[in-house]
């Protein structure tokens, strides 16, 4: 029969992927024909703003009149045109970044953030990481920009230890202060807890430590001359090529973590680290990362280390815990937002 040659299935995947290939691009085509048409009627409104606002409010009607069938043409989005138009220049930005997003995405970033550049960052953090709308707006609600994109707070001796730009690669992975607002615990926490609820919630983990990290494995096991030791997180960057492993610590920063850190990252160098791979790095999570006493302890050491604080959801500062949307508060505004 047919279905039992293995030319035919040969042409049907090759048809399969043909569709899909051609479906996504007529798909991306379409959103940035739609992108680049908001900002042209953006522009026009900007021109004819002497009018004041009542001219788009007449306008919306009549066209409402005249396309009954076509959406997104509203008073309140064409503010938004207007808006995006008045915010954005017609250039490579425009074409390769914002043009490929959608247009909720791109109302996101109106609504939520005021300065241009840092709209710009999570822009582009939204094509490479592939964000939904819902990950957006918690990734701006919890200040993401603030830890992960300021280098100068960040403490690590990657600089030292890392060639360029390799350095900067995995410094730019490194947040301060990570938020695991999923773990809700208001009791005092062991360590072997915490790590238990960030298994739990590996989803949610991997969100938050960014693009590219891939779990390995928890109490990693490494037996070392008849003596067993054991990671706390062990993961490995596909973005960096690189192994890391993660300490956490319930307490405030001490010197000696970086001691025991330095050589569990020295083991997985030497028994499981690849030729292909680049250097493991370790990032170490305390309470309170002590910043004078976490650099002078980093000064001499020959591995790649960054220590970070982590709040948990009972410790989250009072300004940022408000902004964090629930899912049923992003839901309401993702359909509010809906044309």
């Amino acid at each position: 029969m047919l279905e039992n040659n293995s030319r035919y299935f040969e042409i049907l995947n090759d048809i399969k992927n043909t569709l899909v290939t051609t479906r996504n691009k007529v798909i991306e085509s379409a959103n940035k024909d739609l992108i680049l048409m908001y900002y042209k009627i953006g522009l026009k409104l900007i021109e004819n703003n002497k009018w004041g606002s009542s001219f788009i409010d007449t306008l919306a009607r009549d066209l409402k009149v005249e396309f009954p069938n076509i959406k997104g043409m509203s008073a309140r989005n064409l503010r938004y045109m207007q808006k995006f138009a008045s915010e954005f220049d017609n250039d490579e930005f425009l074409q390769g970044v914002l043009a490929k997003l959608s247009w909720n995405h791109n109302q996101i970033l109106l609504d939520r953030i005021k300065d241009n550049g840092i709209r710009k960052w999570y822009a582009k953090e939204c094509i490479t990481n592939g964000w939904t709308t819902s990950v957006l707006i918690h990734q701006i609600s919890s200040k993401l920009y603030e830890r992960q994109a300021l280098l100068e707070n960040k403490i690590t001796n990657f600089d030292d230890t890392l060639p360029s730009p390799n350095n900067e690669q995995v410094k730019n992975l490194l947040k301060d202060p990570y938020i695991f607002d999923f773990i809700t615990d208001n009791k005092d926490l062991k360590e072997l807890d915490i790590e238990q609820q960030l298994i739990s919630n590996i989803t949610k983990l991997l969100l938050e430590l960014g693009n590219g990290f891939a779990f390995v494995g928890k109490q990693y096991h490494l037996e070392i001359e008849s003596e067993d030791y054991y990671i706390d997180l062990l993961f490995y960057n596909l973005k960096v090529r690189s192994y890391v492993v993660i300490e956490l610590k319930t307490t405030e920063f001490k010197p000696e973590y970086i001691g025991k850190l330095n050589f569990y990252l020295s083991a997985v160098d030497k028994y499981i680290k690849d030729e292909k791979d680049n250097p493991t790095f370790g990032i170490l999570l305390c309470k309170d990362k002590k910043k004078v006493t976490a650099e002078l302890a980093l000064k001499d050491i020959n591995k790649p280390i960054g220590v970070s604080e982590y709040k948990i959801l009972s410790e989250i500062p009072e300004f940022l815990e408000n902004t964090l949307p629930s899912i049923e508060d992003i839901e309401k505004r993702l359909e509010n937002d809906i044309l």
